[in-house]
Formats: C-alpha cells, structure tokens, sequence
C-alpha cells in the first residue's frame, strides 16, 4: 500500500486501495460486530491508519512533476533530483546565508558594542587558558587596532560575568585569523550560516516537507537580528547555535524511539500493525545517542551563557511529554507510569547529567591555570564541604559572584528595554554609528551619511510571528498538535525567563536566541494558509498567493533595511527614512 503525506497529515494516495477494499483486509469481523452488518447496507467506513504511521509520520515522495514540466531532466534523472533536493535545498539556502554574512565581515574596522569585552576575553583564553587582564577599553581597544598592533594583556585573572565556551568559539577564529575584526567575528559567521543549514533540515523533519523546511531556513536567513548577531562577535548567537543543535538531535531521538516502538508493535494477517498494550506499557527503546548529544550541546550552550540552563530544563520536559505521547498511541494504558519505568532514566541521564560534565570540562583551562580568577580561593580553606576538591570548590564560589553580579546588574543603559517590547521591536540596540561629512569615508551625498549597525529583527517577520504565535498556541491547546507545542516550547525557554528579571539591565538582542523558533512559527502558518490535504485547486492557489506575497514583503523588507544591518554608508535621510518608530533611534 502506497502512503504519502502532505505538511505532515497523513493521507492515502489516489494508488492506495478503496476504504471497503481496506475494511476487506482487516481480520475477519466477528458476527456480531455492528460495523460487519453496517456493511450488508452499504456502509463505508474510514480508512485507518497504520499504527507505525501514527508514531512515525514517512516522509512524502519526492515530487517529479515540477522537474519535467520545466524539461530541464528527463522523467528518470528528474526522480533522482528531486530525491536529492533534501539537502541540495538546505545547502543552497544556507549559501545565500553565508553570502550574507560573510560579505565585508571585518567592515568596521571597529570594535563593535560588547565586542570590547569578548574578543579580548577570547584571546585571553586562547593564549593563557582563562581570562586575564587589559587595560581599560579607552586603551586597549585603539592599540589592538593599531598598525602597527599592540597587545597589552597581562596574566593577571579577571573576573567575568559568563563561562568560557562562548570565548573558546570566539578563539578559533582569531586563532586562524588574528586579533582583527575578522577574526574575532568569523566564528559566529560561521555559526550563523550553519544554523540556517540546521533550520531547514529541522524544518523539513518536523514538517514533513522539504519545502516549508528551506522557507524556515530562508527566514531565518533574512533576519535583520540573526544577521547582525552573525557578524559581531557576543556570545548570544553562540547560545542559539548550540540550543538549535539540541532542538534538532532530540528530534532525531523522538523518530528513532518512536520507530523502535513501531517495529515491537504486532502486525496482523495484513501486514497491519494495531496498537498493542503490552508493547505500550513494556517495550524499551533501546540506546538512545541523539539524546545524549542533545545533553552535550545544552551543556556548552549553559557553559556559554546561563540562559541555555532554561532551555535544559524546558526540553527535559519536552522529551517526557513526547515519550508519554508515544506510549500512549503505542497502546499503553497508563502511559505515564510507563514512561516513569522506561524512558524517564533516559529522560534526565542523558541531559542533566551530561550537560553538567559538559559544563566541567569547558573550565578545563581554567582548572590547569595558577592565575585564574579565584583559581585557589578553597586551597586553604576547610568546613563541611572539604571533602568536596577543592578545585571544585573554589569554581563554585566563582560562580556564586558571577551570580549575584548577572542578578544585580541595574545599571541603565540607553538601549536597554524591557521583555515585554522585544517581540513589537519596541527598542533595538545601536551597535555601532559614525556620521561622515560629504566626501569623506565612502559618503558621495551632498549631505552628512551615517553608518550603523542596529540589532534589529526584521519587521515584517517578527510582526507575523507575534501571528503565528498565536496560531501555534491554537494548534497546539485546541488540536493538540505537537510541532506547534514544540516551537512553543522553545520560544518560551528563551523568553519568558527574563521576565522574571523585570528590574535587571536587559537588552532586545538577547532574543537571537529564540528567532529560529519564530522562523519555524512563521513558516507553520504559511503551511497553513496553502491550505490543508485534500483542499481544491481555488483554495490552494488563494494560499500560495497569500502566502507568497507574505514572504516577498518579508524579503523586501530585509533588502530594504540590510544598509543598517552592515555598517553601509548612506546619506542621513535615507538612514531616517528607515527609523519606522521613534523608539529605534
């Protein structure tokens, strides 16, 4: 029997049998079976559905059609294209990523915002281990950008507010680059374009379709935010990398374990495999290595900043709600006290545990340094807690201050803005600005240009999202669909924790590290209005033109915005013409 389905529905095929012709393969009713003396009347019933269909969606076949009515191939080769599309689309939109952000990457030749502190902080770990000591930025900074350049780093510890892993990234660019603006920004290039890479792919997986996948990864592409974060070095873009990472592995964990589940499932005369109670409540699922790798990409997102400790325990959550789902239409009948007795070990061993070594190790330079900050704080010290290394010990009274340092940052900024505006774009963060007269630093108008670099979403696509947000909450709470609590999910690991730091100095970039989620959202709704399995011609091309003109806004309104994205000079009026609300300047 052929099976296809289309944004993740399952639907039979016009080549599938009738559903009479299914109710005939099913095993023989017993005589007293209602639905058997329905059919002496003529009754119809609905087709059903494999069970291991139900755990693990198939993929659709690929398409061919579009590929022959072009002529570009014929019939054969064109099957064997359009089998490949799973990655060559991917690929193709993360190229056009990475043409985007690696265009003029070391342009300014400036450091820009918190770059003062990062890049130095990278080259500190990359040549002594851990942070050390520079003079003040007023300093520093001019020297390191001198020709020619002046390194004035002494191996005195400095206390820093965030882990080292964000800074080793940021290292092994420099290292292959040198302390340029280059260098220090061609790691979160690279991270950047390689997440758009990743969204498609998790696009395509969650969907079902390889085309709603590269939307998701095209939107993404065009994000006025993720676009700045990808060409500065801040340790924020770091964390979203890591976290999507995750995202994906556990992902893959939910297909493979709900495939194990299929394969225990019993399978009648028919080839038909049917819910089956024993199998719910006692199959395992055997080594799961997705969710392992899912632990050790939390891991170095928390030890890169500690707001991917959230998405940990927000995805520890997940993954026993997906683990209860497919126990529960595997036929268990008490899911949750399966899952207590075969998946929840998995659950924490895999994550928690695996990030916290994870989160260790990436201290490694710290703990072989003398000089490190605080390095020997516990070496002398006795109490309750001397059996504890001291070593250990000594790391956890660091983190204590970076603790209570992150929690009464209050100071004000003049970019900095509350939770509740990010997703309205309320307040952006000017990275960069320099105003030149005509004449002078690329500015050929008759009137001063400006140059800057401000963190900001692209509108049109951040304004949808707060759309599809809504959609999704819908979707997931009125028809319980998973991929829309999923997105959910992660929006809210990266959002709406910082609510819970009304008084703390915030800034609307911190949001890099959920924009893949929106993306995903966004492209959610766009599926939705090309319109549901089985719609009639109308109604589908009614959606694909909304939905086209949807997307072709968003890219203009990217396009039309990208100077003030990369430090492009352009005369002041133009520049004014682009600050749409007041609150961006």
């Amino acid at each position: 029997m052929v099976r296809s389905i289309t944004y993740g529905h399952p639907v039979t095929s016009s080549s599938a049998p009738r559903p009479d012709v299914l109710d005939d393969l099913r095993p023989t009713a017993a005589p007293h079976d209602w639905r058997a003396r329905l059919r002496l009347f003529g009754h119809v019933g609905h087709p059903r559905t494999d069970t291991r269909d139900l755990l693990v969606p198939p993929f659709p076949e690929p398409r061919t059609r579009p590929w022959e009515l072009l002529g570009l191939v014929p019939p054969a080769p064109a099957g064997r294209l359009a089998g490949a599309m799973g990655w060559l689309g991917p690929v193709l939109v993360a190229v056009l990523a990475g043409a985007l952000r690696f265009w003029r990457l070391g342009s300014p030749h400036a450091v820009v915002f918190d770059e003062t502190y990062y890049a130095k902080d990278a080259w500190s770990v990359l040549r002594l281990g851990y942070e050390g000591t520079w003079p003040d930025r007023k300093i520093a900074d001019p020297q390191m950008l001198a020709d020619p350049q002046v390194i004035s780093l002494s191996n005195t510890g400095s206390f820093v507010a965030h882990p080292p892993t964000g800074k080793w990234v940021i290292a092994l660019g420099e290292w292959m680059f040198g302390l340029t603006p280059f260098g220090w920004r061609f790691m979160t290039a690279v991270l950047g374009t390689l997440s758009v890479l990743m969204l498609c792919r998790i696009g395509r997986r969650l969907f079902r379709s390889t085309t709603l996948g590269c939307l998701a990864g095209a939107l993404l592409a065009l994000d006025g935010l993720h676009l700045v974060m990808s060409r500065t070095a801040l340790l924020d873009l770091v964390v979203m990398f890591f976290v999507l990472a995750a995202f994906g592995c556990l992902l893959l964990d939910r297909d493979h374990a709900r495939a194990r589940l299929a394969a225990a499932l019993p399978v009648n005369r028919n080839g038909w495999a049917r819910p089956d109670r024993d199998t719910g409540d006692r199959a395992g699922t055997g080594l799961r290595p997705w969710r392992l790798a899912a632990g050790l990409f939390l891991g170095l997102a928390a030890s890169t900043k500690w707001n991917g400790l959230y998405f940990l325990a927000f995805f520890v959550i997940l993954t026993v709600l997906w683990d209860v789902g497919a126990r529960r239409v595997a036929g268990a009948r008490h899911p949750y006290r399966a899952v207590l007795r075969k998946d929840l070990g998995w659950s924490v061993l895999s994550l928690v545990p695996v990030a916290v070594v994870t989160y260790l190790v990436t201290w490694t330079g710290w703990f072989l340094s003398d000089n490190g900050y605080g390095r020997h704080w516990a070496d002398d010290r006795g109490g309750a807690w001397s059996w504890i290394p001291a070593p250990l010990r000594s790391l956890w009274h660091y983190e204590q201050g970076v603790y209570r340092f992150n929690v009464d940052l209050h100071a004000s900024h003049e970019f900095e803005s509350n939770p509740w505006s990010w997703l309205a774009l309320g307040r952006p963060v000017l990275f960069h600005h320099q105003s030149s007269k005509p004449g002078t630093d690329g500015c050929h108008a008759t009137t001063d240009c400006s140059q800057t670099i401000l963190a900001l979403g692209t509108p049109l696509l951040w304004w949808s999202a707060c759309g599809a947000l809504a959609y999704l909450l819908y979707r997931w709470a009125l028809r319980r669909d998973w991929r829309a609590g999923a997105v959910l999910c992660a929006v809210g690991a990266g959002y709406l924790p910082w609510f819970l730091y009304q008084d703390r100095t915030t800034f609307s970039f911190y949001a890099v590290a959920f924009v893949p989620y929106l993306c995903l959202a966004v492209t959610m709704m766009i599926g939705a209005l090309l319109g549901p399995p089985g719609a009639n011609a109308d109604r589908r091309a009614r959606g694909a033109v909304a939905a086209g003109v949807l997307v072709l806004l968003i890219a203009w309104n990217f396009i039309y915005l990208f100077p003030i994205y990369t430090a492009q000079t352009i005369p002041y009026a133009d520049w004014r013409a682009r600050m749409w609300l007041d609150t961006w300047v």
